[in-house]
């Protein structure tokens, strides 16, 4: 029997709530990786074909996580940002095409936008704060409008977009998809064929529990080939292996944005902490997400002065709730939970805490017990 608190040793006292940025690993995920190490220091790459197999498992993972059709349509990337790029850069953009964005977007799903406005593409954003978030997106789509780029979970304010009524939306109005879903791939279900998109990107960072430096990039069949390659290198032709052949091609599958060489000692980690979410089950991992969120907010709205800044409707949230409290600056509150060992980030219009499936009540309880002080003054 799994026991899920043997997984998570973390420093008595810590009080970790900050996966939305950068998540701790679980236990296995460390001894993985030292084994990694002392394999490297002893024999070297001797046994490379066994580090393939990990490779495999790690793209068998991932296409299970969100639900792909094949691994085929998984590329092991950098970093969400890396396969942002694969996207702006590969389309082929015409003069006076648009781009639809929300107004709360982590600046990766910005950037990468504003930077094809010399090409004449326009950048729409979107305010998010309306009642039907979903109705605006799509409405703001045009007959110019080729593409909608959007976060599954909004990083500040932890809004949950419906995908699936995105998906059809832009269906319908004959316009891609991408998702960047950084904030909601390891906290929730995520499936990209139901959702129907045409992209969809994250790192193994946050939700996923993995090291920084290694992502997965969705990129569906039927436009993989009409993603314009940037970068070229002998890991991202179809014969790959082959270093003599003077008639080369790219790969068919989405291995063609793999350039180089794979971040195997990355694989090697996020493999192994896909294997505990896979071995919880996602499923389970809302639920008991969830239940931490209720946990959490509940508390939050118990204390005099405290202010919520993210949607408290199950539907519309992940793991994240931002909150500000009364008589407090952002940064001084941050610095004073920061000595109370809380770990958390600031973000948009307040303080973010985010737990994960795993974070003990007691450690939520305790939050909330220091909170309770400061307000008290």
């Amino acid at each position: 029997m799994l026991a899920i608190h043997d997984e998570f040793p973390q420093l008595a006292g810590l009080r970790y709530l900050n996966h939305a940025a950068v998540a701790p690993w679980p236990k296995r995920t460390g001894k993985a990786v030292a084994a990694f190490a002392e394999q490297n220091v002893h024999i070297g790459a001797r046994d490379y074909p066994l580090w393939m197999g990990i490779e495999r498992r790690l793209r068998e993972r991932l296409a299970r996580l969100l639900n792909a059709p094949s691994t085929a349509d998984i590329a092991l990337v950098k970093n969400t940002s890396e396969a942002l790029s694969f996207v702006a850069f590969g389309l082929n953009w015409q003069a006076g095409e648009q781009i639809v964005i929300s107004d709360e977007e982590f600046p990766s799903n910005r950037i990468v936008w504003e930077a094809l406005e010399p090409l004449g593409v326009e950048v729409i954003q979107v305010n998010l704060k309306g009642k039907d978030p979903e109705a605006d997106l799509l409405a703001a789509c045009g007959p110019r409008t080729r593409l909608l780029s959007i976060s599954a979970v909004q990083y500040a304010s932890g809004l949950r977009l419906d995908l699936e009524r995105l998906g059809q939306g832009c269906r319908q109005r004959g316009v891609l998809l991408c998702v960047d879903a950084i904030q909601h791939l390891g906290a929730l279900p995520f499936d990209v064929r139901a959702s129907d998109c045409a992209f969809a990107m994250a790192d193994g960072h946050k939700w996923l529990m993995g090291p920084e430096g290694l992502g997965v990039f969705y990129c569906r069949s039927d436009l993989r080939e009409q993603l314009r390659l940037h970068e070229y290198g002998w890991h991202m032709v179809e014969n790959v292996g082959d270093y003599d052949e003077a008639e080369w091609q790219p790969a068919r599958s989405a291995r063609r944005f793999e350039c180089g060489s794979p971040n195997m000692l990355g694989c090697v980690a996020l493999e192994s902490s896909l294997s505990l979410l896979e071995q919880v089950g996602m499923e389970n991992v809302a639920s008991a997400l969830e239940e931490r969120m209720g946990w959490l907010e509940n508390g939050l709205r118990s204390i005099a002065g405290i202010s919520l800044h993210s949607p408290s409707a199950p539907a519309r949230r992940a793991g994240i709730l931002t909150f500000s409290l009364a008589g407090y600056d952002h940064p001084s509150l941050f610095e004073i939970l920061k000595r109370e060992q809380i770990v958390c980030a600031q973000r948009g219009p307040g303080i973010r805490l985010s737990p994960h499936f795993y974070t003990p009540v007691s450690v939520i309880d305790e939050t909330l017990s220091v909170l309770r002080q400061i307000a008290a003054g």
